[in-house]
């Protein structure tokens, strides 16, 4: 595994304040082109203090669109990374520049880094606030090395042990169906994808899929070496659903039918309890920002985990992904596997 790497400090005002991400406040820039000339001559400084930070807000480069985003997205981050195994929707702007999420703007969204149950998966995303809610709505952060620190001693140690299983049933009813998932109508193309990316799968009598992918709850960033917290364990367990939910989904389809469902990776499940206790963690390391139009925030995908808040008004964040990682290079502590551990 590689030594930890340094990062080199950078000139730019970056303003810290207890609770909130770094912020940095440009120049006034009188239109785009202004924005993209700002941020060619920064961007190396930039992306060291991401290194050290995990996320950076920048207020100032005046985005109004998402085409004016997506020219400042080339210069942040011009390799992009594609959404794979989709589980929420999305509306897709095309240059690669979506919709941060279409869930229901009363309902919250814990920190989570994206697409933490891939093989690869971004290691950077730039959001931009096109228009901002009249209440709540920011996009939350948290630092996954502190979290990692902050967890329990004794379920760091089962999570490194046996790393995390997700369970997956594709509905039209709850969650999305393999399709959208997928982005297929031809289960072989399904069939093929499982097979190639280390996902267990199974067509139930009525047409519908089941998936299981055993992950490394822990893994190392691969530039700075520093160990972090990265799964969607607590975001996808049963526990972390609001009660009267939880029983209606049970009641709905079963223990083994939910949408989505998260045991320990040898197949045995944490203790409301044990959950509660990763959730607290999740909360302690939350910081927030409110939006303002035209801000961006650019969130490494390893090292902070990131959500939202419910809001009230119109919202129009958008999102693009980039700079791809291979788990493998990320040096995870327990292998991927289509089952669970020992099975």
């Amino acid at each position: 595994m590689p030594g930890r790497v340094s990062v080199a400090p950078t000139d730019l005002d970056v303003r810290r304040t207890r609770g909130t991400p770094p912020l940095v406040h440009t120049p006034p820039c009188r239109d785009i082109t202004a924005a993209v000339d700002w941020l060619s001559a920064h961007r190396t400084q930039i992306r060291q203090e991401l290194l050290r930070s995990g996320a950076l807000m920048l207020r100032g480069l005046g985005v109004r669109d998402t085409a004016g985003f997506a020219r400042l997205r080339d210069v942040l981050i011009p390799q992009s990374a594609g959404y794979k195994e989709k589980a929420t929707p999305r509306t897709d702007f095309g240059e690669g520049v979506f919709s941060s999420t279409d869930l229901p703007a009363m309902q919250p969204i814990r920190l989570h880094n994206e697409n933490s149950y891939t093989l690869d998966f971004p290691g950077t995303l730039l959001f931009g606030c096109i228009t901002a809610p009249e209440e709540g709505g920011a996009t939350t952060v948290g630092d996954m090395r502190e979290a990692l620190r902050r967890i329990p001693a004794h379920l760091r140690a089962r999570f490194e042990a046996a790393g995390w299983l997700l369970l997956r049933n594709y509905s039209e009813l709850a969650g999305l169906p393999w399709q959208k998932t997928f982005s297929t109508e031809d289960p072989a193309v399904v069939e093929a994808y499982c097979h190639d990316h280390t996902i267990g799968h199974e067509w139930l009598a009525d047409g519908s899929l089941r998936t299981q992918q055993r992950r490394s709850a822990v893994v190392s960033h691969p530039v700075t070496g520093e160990k972090v917290w990265f799964n969607h364990f607590a975001f996808w367990n049963q526990w972390a659903l609001d009660e009267d939910v939880r029983d209606v989904l049970v009641e709905t389809y079963g223990e083994d039918g939910l949408p989505f469902d998260t045991y320990l990776g040898d197949a045995s499940r944490l203790s409301r309890a044990d959950v509660e206790a990763l959730i607290a963690v999740y909360d302690e390391v939350t910081v927030r920002e409110e939006w303002q139009p035209g801000d961006l925030l650019l969130v490494d995908n390893i090292l902070c985990a990131h959500g939202r808040e419910a809001f009230r008004g119109d919202r129009r964040i958008v999102v693009a992904m980039g700079d791809p990682v291979r788990l493998n290079d990320c040096h995870p502590v327990t292998a991927p596997s289509t089952t669970a551990l020992d099975n």
